[in-house]
């Protein structure tokens, strides 16, 4: 009896805790650099492995790899790699998640000439956020800052924030409505908005065929 109450409570040591179950403060892995546990694909196209402790992802269409568990106020951090050629990422939070459908909050990763990458758009949704664009943003208050946020982008250390050819340190600051998004420690979004509170986390395969993006480092504190 005793013993076979050892092997159990050092089974149950080995199980994940679930991060509302979590201390405040507390690192978690949510990619252990091995396999894609606790991840899903809820489309049925797009193929994601791990290749050297990294996800990879490629597809021939749009698609968004999800943890299976659900975040509300944190600090997340991810580390994305580009791919050469025409390319566009980001890091959902909060997301919303339906079989062949991830929607809302999105740390965008822009790879075109526009350089908006750490800006915050609503995926599938309300469009951009920060920064606002006519024709481009669904909701009209956020347009009321669109040429602030549009010269905020201009600055020289926002602009260059994305290392366009080597890997790129995300950092997502969620906090009831305050959301603040960093690309390799330069604060590129501060803004506040109370649409989604909670939801999964999502990488994102922009659907340049042939093209492999790549994820790594991918971690959250509990706020």
């Amino acid at each position: 009896m005793k013993l076979f109450f050892s092997l159990f409570l050092s089974t149950a040591l080995l199980l994940p805790v679930a991060f509302a179950e979590k201390p405040a403060g507390e690192k978690v892995a949510l990619f252990n650099g091995k396999d894609l546990s606790g991840w899903t694909n809820p489309y049925k196209h797009g193929d994601a492995k791990v290749v050297d402790g990294e996800i990879h992802l490629t597809a021939d269409k749009k698609f968004f790899l999800v943890t299976e568990e659900s975040f509300g106020d944190f600090i997340l951090e991810v580390d994305i790699h580009l791919p050469e050629g025409k390319a566009n990422s980001g890091v959902m939070f909060r997301a919303n998640v339906e079989p062949g459908k991830v929607y809302g909050y999105q740390a965008e990763c822009d790879g075109s000439d526009r350089r908006w990458s750490g800006g915050l758009y609503d995926e599938g949704r309300r469009g951009w956020i920060w920064p606002s664009q006519k024709g481009r943003t669904k909701e009209e208050k956020f347009l009321a800052h669109e040429e602030e946020s549009k010269a905020h982008f201009k600055k020289p250390e926002v602009r260059d924030a994305l290392k366009r050819n080597g890997w790129n340190t995300y950092r997502i600051t969620a906090k009831g409505n305050s959301i603040k998004i960093e690309v390799n420690g330069v604060v590129t979004t501060e803004i506040e908005d109370d649409t989604d509170q909670s939801g999964p986390v999502g990488i994102q395969h922009h659907g340049e065929k042939g093209q492999t993006y790549r994820f790594r480092n991918i971690s959250i504190t509990k706020l």
